[in-house]
């Protein structure tokens, strides 16, 4: 006898029942396309298949057989809305109907993203389930993903449809079962976690998911639990420990997780969401985009990338991952940000040594590259872009060509995914390289994401607007109830008051919060006392300063005199730098310098790069930027001339030409805070070196940039001559004729 089963309760129901006879929700049967009937009719009303059961493309029920099923592994989803029953009643038929029809077809989608299988639809519920064809090893991750993703995707519809009481609720289970043949075309599985899943589902409140203690152990390393206690469940004869699932922590399996203290993701839905409507829209269509996200520093542009991260790699779809920065330190640093997304898709680790190096390139340009002229003619040039080898002759149109097409066959095995970060840093040829990459790939799968802060659109004030496959996003402060949220995530149990006043200083800025809970925690101010956090003090004995540069220089007068020296000689160096540098600095004790590193590590100042995929790797790097920016804006002048100058020294002891703008921008900074004579000639000899070797990948703009730098320090001679015809040639390369006279006829008057 046909059996439907409530979406509220889970509670068995035969066919010929109106009403749920455990809660008294109306029941509902409907069809393999979607159309809702009620549950005493054996065909839709609509389309005239049969009901009550999925059926196989003969027509004809599949019944159970006696052959043996096979034990597996499964994790069950079962996921039901909440608001559909007040909807339904006060709708007409047919919007009732095509609102459930675009919630299965989104439902389905999601699924199958996660490669779930849907096992059935009954009435507004979805049941699916990983494992029972084909077992990997992340089923219950996908699981619970696929259920998060579910709960953003129901809440989108309800503001679609005006209804934004509309929301899902969901359990996921992971246990023994038995799968076989019956049931409908995709088998049948039975076993006790597809009726507690259910159950658990019902335990769960509206918007959040709830999981069982296999599911829980099997995805903490990804996924971010808070516990719920033990739900009495229906029909269970003991009571059942529940977790919910707050967020994605971490890529698949836990890789990259944080363990440090973390704020939660609040108050970005909408900007996560548009991310991943432009990623699946690049992938659908086969064609280039590009995403700017433009926020002042701390606004939180990073972590709205790690979040987009995180859920790409739970997809079964390939993407191909890429990210680079364009390092403050070294101002337009020609194109580093693409150096560091070749190393990453080549696995070169910036330790590695050049032959090393070579041969990861060349088997990675082997790899994606399959013609065999394309790749004698790509990896020369990208070689020359990672200072492996000299430059190839020609201009370059060549060497964006070479980049351009590496990247469009990498596409052509999955979505490439290029995030740019700190774009205002960059110069004008990587902004011309990437509107380039999206014009010229119309039939090739890239994403392109650049993050950078407003001051970008200063001097490109159209970036991301006015062209085909253009968008342009800003990131503004949070509202005081994301705030709000941000604060008590990252340190549950802080007082309201605390929490308030937090709120009001950070003024919105995401960074600025987080700051001031590390401030307090630094101090002893703020105690974690096991998953909760306690004041030591009362809060008006707190001085909390009025702007982050103070919050910032509190936490670094609170470090011991040789952590606070180190932290600064760090600055010096960089945004990220290796162990190695600070010898420069007279470190020479590498398992002394390893433990103050380290102490710096647990005071959450730095960071250490383990990820074996990143060029940095090895490297560390200053949790945020505006901390580097702090501790070095505390140096004495002269003390910074002087580390400057021995930095600068130590990397052109490397004799890597790659380096040489690092170098120049050293001595710059050296001779901005003393500026002799002698400084100014290293600093010119510096500069020059740097144009040159940015003329060698035609990076024009930076030629004149830095040319023209080393011609205010150089007197009137044959030096200065040389200088103008560089810069005149660099003019000439961006069509810029004026100026490449004015250079020009310079030149030759010495």
């Amino acid at each position: 006898m046909d059996e439907v089963t409530c979406s509220n309760c889970g509670t068995g129901n035969l066919a010929s029942q109106k009403f749920c006879g455990e809660c008294g929700t109306a029941l509902v049967l409907v069809c393999d396309n979607g159309h809702p009937n009620p549950p005493d009719l054996k065909f839709c009303g609509e389309c005239g298949l049969a009901l009550g059961a999925e059926k196989p493309a003969a027509g004809q029920p599949t019944i159970p057989t006696d052959e043996a099923g096979e034990r597996r592994l499964v994790s069950v989803l079962f996921a039901d809305l909440v608001g559909f029953t007040p909807f339904s009643e006060s709708r007409d038929p047919e919007e009732v109907r095509a609102m459930l029809t675009r919630y299965f077809e989104r439902a389905q989608v999601i699924v199958e993203r996660f490669d779930g299988e849907i096992d059935k639809f009954t009435g507004d519920a979805v049941t699916a389930f990983w494992g029972a064809h084909l077992t990997q090893e992340d089923d219950a991750e996908r699981a619970v993903r696929a259920a998060l993703e579910l709960i953003d995707s129901v809440s989108e519809l309800g503001t679609e449809i005006g209804v934004p009481d509309l929301s899902l609720r969901a359990g996921v289970l992971s246990g023994e079962t038995s799968v076989g043949s019956g049931g409908n075309e995709k088998g049948l599985v039975v076993g006790d976690i597809v009726n507690t899943a259910a159950r658990l589902q019902s335990a769960a409140a509206p918007g959040s998911v709830f999981v069982g203690e296999a599911t829980q152990v099997l995805t903490a390393g990804a996924i971010r639990y808070e516990p719920v206690g033990k739900q009495d469940l229906k029909g269970k004869s003991a009571p059942v420990a529940a977790w919910r699932a707050v967020d994605v922590a971490a890529e698949v399996g836990g890789k990259g997780r944080f363990d440090g203290l973390e704020a939660p993701f609040v108050g970005r839905d909408d900007e996560l969401r548009l991310l991943k409507d432009q990623i699946h829209a690049t992938t659908r269509e086969q064609r280039a985009r590009l995403v700017s996200i433009i926020g002042e520093a701390g606004i939180g542009k990073t972590r709205l990338s790690w979040e987009m991260q995180k859920y790409l790699d739970g997809l079964t779809e390939v993407f191909r991952w890429h990210e680079g920065r364009s390092p403050a330190y070294g101002e337009g640093v020609t194109f580093w940000a693409l150096g560091e997304m070749i190393r990453q898709r080549a696995g070169i680790a910036e330790t590695d040594e050049p032959l090393k190096a070579r041969t990861k390139l060349r088997t990675a340009v082997a790899e994606y590259v399959p013609d065999l002229d394309e790749q004698r003619w790509i990896e020369p040039r990208l070689a020359g872009l990672l200072a492996l080898d000299d430059m190839p002759q020609g201009d370059r149109n060549e060497l964006f060509a070479a980049l351009r097409t590496f990247f469009q066959r990498v596409a052509e095995t999955g979505t490439a995914v290029l995030v740019f970060e700190d774009l205002h840093w960059a110069d004008s040829g990587l902004l011309e390289f990437i509107e380039e990459l999206v014009e010229w790939s119309p039939r090739h799968p890239i994403l392109i994401v650049t993050l950078a802060r407003p001051d970008l659109l200063t001097d490109h004030p159209q970036w991301g607007t006015g062209r085909r496959n253009f968008l342009s996003t800003h990131l503004g402060p949070l509202a005081d109830v994301d705030m709000i949220g941000l604060v008590e995530g990252l340190a549950p149990g802080i007082p309201g008051d605390v929490v308030s006043l937090i709120v009001e200083r950070a003024e919105g800025i995401p960074l600025y919060a987080v700051e001031f809970v590390r401030m307090l925690v630094g101090s002893g101010d703020l105690m974690r006392k096991g998953d909760r956090f306690e004041m030591a003090g009362a809060v008006s004995e707190l001085a909390i300063p009025d702007s982050l540069r103070s919050v910032i220089a509190a936490r670094l007068d609170r470090l011991e005199p040789d952590q606070r020296a180190l932290i600064q000689d760090a600055a010096v160096l960089g945004y990220s730098f290796a162990a190695d540098g600070l010898a420069v600095f007279g470190y020479d004790d590498q398992d002394a310098l390893s433990d103050r590193l380290r102490e710096l590590t647990h005071h959450e100042l730095l960071e250490f790069d383990a990820d074996e995929r990143s060029p940095e790797r090895g490297q560390y790097r200053f949790i945020q930027s505006v901390i580097r920016e702090v501790a070095y804006s505390r140096l004495a002048k002269s003390d910074r001339r002087d580390r400057h100058v021995r930095v600068a020294e130590y990397y052109d002891t490397l004799g890597d030409v790659e380096f040489s703008a690092i170098v120049a921008s050293h001595y710059v900074d050296a001779y901005a805070a003393d500026p002799s004579d002698e400084l100014a000639a290293t600093t010119r000899d510096a500069l020059q070196r740097a144009a040159e070797r940015a003329a060698q990948l035609h990076s024009y703009q930076q030629v004149l940039g830095l040319a023209r730098r080393a011609i205010d320090l150089t007197p009137e001679g044959a030096d200065l001559a040389a200088l103008h015809q560089l810069a005149a040639s660099a003019a000439q390369g961006l069509l810029d004729f004026d100026t490449a006279e004015q250079h020009a006829a310079t030149a030759l008057e010495w």
